[in-house]
């Protein structure tokens, strides 16, 4: 089914629901922040935070850090939920992503069939290499502030979005 909707005004959001319901989460400690490069699934190539789809019955907080853990091979510690993210793409799938950060791991980040770890320098994240919507909430999970984010994406091409700082 492809959405005819390409402006974020133009989705009634009170009505919408997922395709799938997901997380991300970043651990940022001494100035660095673990992102990863994704080997598969949706956005494969990219860097982004761990995270995945949320299992039936579990949740959001116990799903990043079991993705975490399967991405990576550590458990993040200090574990706070930040934001949400809604994201509805021309081609009909919709996701939501609960966006969590945390303060250290458990072990040392190893490469898996799934990802790539990438401890980066806060100063020097690679936003040209991630999806466009980053560059606009990421910061804000940075300085701890709450933030909500309604995204409409053709393929890799943002064409609106709304975010909201509480």
């Amino acid at each position: 089914m492809v959405s005819v909707f390409r402006t974020v005004a133009a989705i009634d959001w009170s009505a919408w629901a997922p395709t799938h319901r997901a997380t991300l989460l970043f651990v940022v400690r001494d100035g660095r922040i673990l992102l990863i490069r994704k080997k598969r699934g949706l956005g494969a190539g990219k860097i982004n935070g761990p995270g995945g789809k949320i299992d039936e019955h579990e949740s959001a907080r116990a799903a990043a850090i079991r993705e975490v853990q399967e991405e990576l091979g550590v458990t993040p510690i200090g574990v706070v939920e930040r934001g949400e993210l809604s994201f509805q793409f021309v081609d009909g799938y919709s996701i939501h992503v609960v966006v969590f950060d945390g303060s250290d791991v458990d072990g040392e980040p190893e490469e898996t069939d799934e990802a790539v770890p990438l401890w980066t320098p806060i100063d020097r994240i690679p936003y040209a290499e991630m999806w466009a919507d980053d560059e606009l909430w990421l910061p804000l999970l940075l300085n701890g502030r709450r933030f909500s984010g309604r995204f409409v994406f053709d393929g890799d091409e943002m064409l609106d979005h709304l975010v909201d700082v509480e």
